[in-house]
């Protein structure tokens, strides 16, 4: 109840200035350069995006390919030729698309940008069949993050997130009940047309009730042969759902860093979502869960503005010594992060891989915290106030 209250006395500045996204200027500069694509989860904010980056543009199109007459634009080509900026969203439902937007882009006139939108599975189509290399920039949009809220309270920001997620219809939506029946539409939509794509039809009861398991399992390491027991299938058949409902931007895998590739590939992976509203289990559980879109957002945006090739990881050894993420580069450890909703102590597992792993960055990151501190190496530091110096 309290926290409710407070929600309802939660500034928005974002809803103020029309909820301009992070990436909006790093796209205006690229489009200048290349045609952009913006892939991420359905309800993002992508088409949002797209809006405000038209606003730039004295004549700019937006056609999208769900619509029956924007379609037959696209399709024959039909579109104003004096634009200055063509949206085309969900164009990866064309039969041939990516022949289609190489021609269209190689014999484009002088001073006309393209953008290119769509769901996940652009992001999926856009891997296989004709190439359209050295032509295009990919941006990942991510769900709002503590940075991106801008607020002057960043733990309140923090408890927002863990409570209604960080898409942005349900985060600001000031209401958890209004999230609920948000999150209740976006997941029936997205079984209904998303993963049927992907899967047989006989397969979505079998994927929902995998979907439902998933959701307080948060933070473990994922077994399969545990999830396949428990659904009647074989460790496989979980394998294949687990990456359909990762390659829809439902959840995400991260995996303990190894300086040989190959192992780690053989250890269990760690699974989030997307959407923390989404998640069924504590409130300690939710917050890792924040903490983890927050670190992914980070990655993904160094990845898609720099060029960098950082990977979002976590730390385990076979003794059981565990450390909740690791940022790693080119096989090297940058940071360490351990995440604990109120307990301030000295997390025993940071202290194991601090004293045996050269460099990097060691962070304790606690909600509940009266005093930061630096302890044999680590800070131990506020989660709210740290996330929000993330670059993203």
């Amino acid at each position: 109840m309290e926290l409710q209250k407070n929600l309802d006395n939660f500034a928005m500045p974002c809803i103020i200035n029309s909820m301009e996204r992070y990436l909006l200027q790093q796209i205006k500069d690229d489009l200048k350069k290349k045609m952009v694509f913006i892939t991420g989860p359905r309800q993002v904010g992508k088409t949002t995006l797209a809006k405000q980056l038209m606003e730039g543009y004295l004549r700019p199109t937006y056609l999208n390919f769900d619509n029956w007459e924007e379609r037959r634009i696209i399709q024959n080509q039909a579109w104003r030729q004096d634009t200055d900026l063509l949206v085309f969203d969900e164009l990866h439902k064309m039969k041939g698309w990516k022949t289609f937007l190489k021609g269209v882009y190689d014999s484009r006139l002088p001073g006309q940008d393209f953008l290119i939108t769509g769901s996940a599975r652009l992001d999926t189509f856009r891997q296989s069949g004709e190439s359209l290399a050295g032509r295009y920039f990919h941006f990942r949009l991510m769900p709002l993050s503590v940075k991106e809220l801008g607020l002057v309270d960043p733990v309140l920001a923090l408890e927002k997130l863990n409570l209604l997620g960080g898409f942005p219809e349900p985060c600001l939506s000031q209401s958890e009940t209004e999230a609920q029946r948000w999150r209740n539409q976006y997941f029936t939509d997205l079984i209904r047309e998303d993963i049927v794509d992907f899967s047989r039809l006989h397969e979505i009861t079998t994927m929902r009730q995998l979907l439902d398991m998933l959701r307080g399992r948060v933070g473990s390491p994922l077994s399969y042969s545990t999830l396949a027991g428990d659904l009647q299938v074989s460790p496989n058949t979980v394998k294949k759902y687990v990456s359909i409902l990762a390659s829809l931007y439902i959840i995400f895998l991260i995996r303990p860093f190894s300086k040989k590739v190959s192992r780690s590939l053989l250890k269990e992976p760690k699974l989030y979502f997307f959407d923390t509203g989404f998640v069924k289990s504590d409130a300690g559980n939710r917050l890792e869960n924040s903490c983890a879109v927050s670190l992914l957002k980070h990655v993904y945006y160094l990845n898609d503005t720099l060029g960098r090739r950082i990977e979002l990881q976590y730390l385990k050894t076979n003794s059981g010594h565990e450390v909740d993420f690791a940022l790693c580069e080119e096989n090297k450890l940058l940071t360490a992060i351990e995440v604990k909703y109120g307990d301030n102590k000295l997390s025993r597992s940071l202290l194991h891989f601090k004293e045996r792993v050269e460099g990097g960055q060691w962070i304790q990151l606690v909600h509940n915290l009266k005093n930061e501190r630096s302890e044999r190496g680590i800070d131990i530091v506020r989660a709210a106030d740290w996330l929000k110096g993330l670059s993203a």
